[in-house]
This record gives structure tokens, sequence and C-alpha cells, in this order.
């Protein structure tokens, strides 16, 4: 190809000197054709076929190359062909005698043709999109996935982001509460990807139908939802940028903290620093665009939504509920009894009617048991004999004046000893802890050893009263005789005569 330079020097030379076509070819030493080229173009036009490249060896088969990639548009992604596969089975399969080279270069250009284009988008102030990411942090110590709820209205770019540790349903339901307690307001609409936590059948004509739970989310704060088309992340792909955005700028390096509540205060300080950014393409800040979102939001109801999934159980023989995967104890009373489970992201709650029978704290491992020690204690009372071997008092840390209150129980009174320091445990059912534990120790330094003097300091602690320990009822105890002093004893003691 010529340079610009040499098709300047020969346009110059034939419209401005008047030198003829074949007089410029002889100066120029190049072809009359070539100059004839040069003064129709002012540039290199560049090689121009006046056809498609012929490929006698593919041609025959590139029907059956169409027919493979749009096949390969219903299989998954992993699982779709490659040049090089596209290629084997050819040769394999249909006696293709080419190269792979031919058969890549059709299949790129197919692929690029075959490519879905999008039409770009206006978003009015008041509207949001919302989605879940995941990425590493270290929680106490631990290095875990976490699960981080992003929502993001499209028209301010601002966006808030909360983590959990699993995208559970009342992760879901708690993003959307803290979101909309974060902007002070409800968004008029809210776009899905087509989550089982929103829905729970894609119906004919596009319709869905919504989990019970996102329902009564819909319900309580009025906002409509609208979803993407099933596998097309694009259709929300604000709330995908915010996911992306999130991970590479808020949770690199992989943040280390103590506690989820600490990440999550550091991820709203982020958001909130955001609004000062200003997005490629637009005048203001994001924070500046947020005014108008927040004036096109709906107000919040008075009281917040309860995030929780609710789930009918029944307590088992062994005491337990089982929610999530795991197991929960509740108090022995209620064994066999239909029950209703509470599950928070941070605990468990489990009612019996109206009653509020336990709580634990939450957790997202697999086959587990959650016990509350107390639950149990009236249980091995009357099976005392259970006591060394039950499962929910083992690892209950309890102080070292127990452990001695226990070994002299026993030491005196064999198995009702035993059922003593039960009830003593017991004692922890209505009384702090730390209340008894004082109590234990004011008993052995008193040498009141027994389930009614430990009760009784107990009281007296709490009334905030001396105690009055009546040791008639303790006949196990040393007893000591001490007389009453009399003056002529002591006068005798003077005189060295016996009294």
């Amino acid at each position: 190809m010529f340079s610009v330079e040499l098709y300047g020097r020969v346009r110059h030379a034939c419209h401005v000197e008047g030198l003829s076509q074949r007089e410029a070819a002889r100066r120029f030493g190049i072809h009359r054709n070539t100059v004839r080229k040069m003064l129709t173009f002012s540039v290199p036009p560049g090689y121009r076929r006046t056809k498609p490249p012929s490929c006698p060896k593919l041609g025959a088969f590139t029907a059956i190359i169409d027919a493979i990639l749009e096949a390969d548009r219903a299989a998954p992604p992993k699982q779709r062909h490659t040049a090089k596969r596209i290629w084997q089975r050819l040769r394999d399969e249909h006696g293709f005698a080419g190269g792979y080279t031919t058969v890549k270069d059709y299949v790129r250009e197919r692929r690029a043709r075959a490519q879905e284009m999008f039409v770009p988008l206006a978003h009015p102030p008041g509207h949001a999109q919302v989605d879940f990411g995941e990425a590493l942090a270290v929680i106490g110590g631990v290095q875990q996935k976490i699960h981080f709820f992003c929502l993001d209205l499209p028209h301010s770019d601002a966006g808030f982001v909360k983590a959990y540790p699993a995208e559970r349903t009342e992760a879901f339901l708690d993003g959307h509460v803290a979101a909309f307690a974060f902007l002070g307001g409800v968004p008029q609409s809210i776009l899905y990807d087509n989550t089982r936590l929103a829905v729970a059948r894609i119906l004919g004509g596009g319709a869905r139908q919504r989990t019970r739970a996102f329902a009564e989310l819909q319900s309580h704060y009025l906002f409509r939802d609208r979803f993407g088309r099933p596998g097309k992340g694009n259709d929300k792909g604000k709330v995908e940028g915010l996911v992306g955005y999130a991970r590479r700028n808020f949770l690199v390096p992989i943040p280390a903290v103590a506690s989820f509540a600490e990440l999550n205060a550091k991820l709203e300080q982020h958001c909130l620093d955001r609004l000062n950014d200003r997005v490629r393409g637009q005048a203001g800040s994001i924070g500046e665009r947020l005014e108008r979102d927040l004036a096109a939001l709906q107000p919040r109801p008075a009281v917040p939504y309860e995030a929780c999934e609710r789930r009918p159980a029944r307590v088992s023989a062994l005491s337990l509920v089982r929610y999530d995967r795991n197991d929960y104890s509740v108090p022995t009373a209620y064994g066999h009894r239909p029950v209703l489970v509470h599950g928070y992201v941070g605990e468990v709650v489990i009612a019996c009617g109206a009653e509020i029978i336990a709580r634990h704290p939450r957790s997202y491992a697999r086959e587990d048991f959650v016990f509350e020690p107390r639950h149990y204690l009236a249980l091995i009372e009357r099976k005392v004999g259970a006591l060394d071997q039950a499962a929910p008092l083992q690892g209950w840390d309890l102080p070292e004046a127990f452990a001695t209150l226990r070994r002299l129980l026993e030491a005196r009174m064999g198995k009702a000893g035993k059922r003593e320091y039960v009830q003593v445990l017991r004692l922890t059912e209505t009384f702090p802890l730390e209340d008894v534990h004082a109590a234990a120790r004011e008993a052995l330094r008193l040498g009141a050893i027994g389930f009614d003097a430990v009760k009784h300091l107990v009281l007296c602690r709490i009334e905030r009263r001396p105690p009055k320990l009546d040791l008639t009822i303790y006949p196990y105890l040393p007893r000591a005789t001490v007389a009453t002093t009399s003056a002529k004893a002591y006068m005798s003691l003077l005189g060295g005569t016996a009294a």
C-alpha cells in the first residue's frame, strides 16, 4: 500500500502541474492504473473485496456449524461447543477435511453477529434494583464466604450494601428493611432477578407467584415489584454494576473485622462516602442526583417489617426443634407440642401459641445442636442419674464455686446431694447467674452446704437484707454446744478451785 505522502505528490503533479497520467506514472515509477486510483481517492482506500472470500472446503459444512451454535443457546454456558470441539465433530462425524483455523474464523464471525444488542435506558427517580453478591471476609479471625445485599437507585447511582452470613429469606427481608431505613423512604418499584427468595414459580405469560415472605414484605411497604427475564442479568445492569463495584472497592483488601456489625458499619460508611463521586456522563455528583430520588420515594410505615422467616415445627422427644438443618432446644415442658419458629439473621426465636419459650443465637452450620442448659434442668432433677452425661450441660462454663458446692453436697448426702445441686442450678432459671454464684460462694464460706441455704442467700442478696440461716434444718452439719459463762465460774478460775 502506497503512503499518503505519495498520494499527495501524484495528485499535485496531475491536478496542479498539469502532468498526464502517463507522465506521472513515469516520474513516480508506478503503474498508470495506480495513478488513476490516486486521482480518484485523496487517501489510500485500502483493499476492498468485490465478493466474500470463498471457502471451498468449509462451504458445505456451514449449515452444520450454524445448527450446532443455535442448539448451544439452550445449553448451559459452561457446556457449549468451543471452536475446537466443533472442528473435531466436523472431522469425525461429517468427514470434514479442512483445517482448524478455517472453522475457528467462521465460528468467531458467526458468534459476533449473533451477540445481543442493547437499548440505552433512561431511569426516572424513585425506582430501585436489588441483588446479592458474594465475597470473602475474615469475621472473628475466621475467613468465610459472605453474601452482601445491594440496593441501587439507577437514577442517581446511589446504593446501599449490607453483608450477611448467608443468602437466606431473613437476610433478603432484613436487607430491604435496612435499606429503606438508610434512604428514609421506600422506592416506588424494585426490579429483581427471579430469585427463589421472592419467586416461588414462574407462571405462563411472564407472571410470577411470589413467596409468602416476599408478599408480606411487599404488602407492608407497598412498593411494586418487577422481574427481569430468566437468565438475563443485564436486565438489572445497574445493581449488577453496584455488586461488582462494592466487591472491588469496599471489600478489597479482604476485610478483617470482629463481627458482621463492624463490617456493616464500614460498608454503610463506604456508601455514604461514595455520594461525593461523579459517574461518567453525569453532570452532578451521586449525592446531588440522589436528592431527586429521595423526593420521589414513598414514606415508610410507622413500624418496620419484622424481618424473619416463620416456619411451623414440632418439639421432639429430646426437647429439640429443627430449623434450617440445625436443632435448637426448648424447655422440656413443651415436649411433643407444635411450635412456630421465627428465624432472624442473628437469632432463632421459638414460640408456643402466644408465648416465646426459647431464644438462641443463630447457627449457620449444618446438623448443629444449640442447647440452653436451663431448658433441661427440670428433667435432670427427676432423672438425676443423667447429670454427668447430659449433653446440654457439656461445655456449660460455670464458676468454680459450683463444682466445689457439688463435691461437698455429694460427699455429705450422696445421691440426694446430687439432686440438691441440680436444684441450685435451677435457681438460675429465675435469678441472674451472678447472684446465684455470689450466694454459692457465701454458703461455702459459712459452711451452710445445701440448696435451702443458697436459695436463702440469693433472696437476701436481691432483697438487700442480712441472712438468717436456721441450721436446725441441716441435721448433717456438725454441732457445737456453747454454754453461758457465769460470774461464779469466772471467780473459781481466779481462786484456782474447781467450779
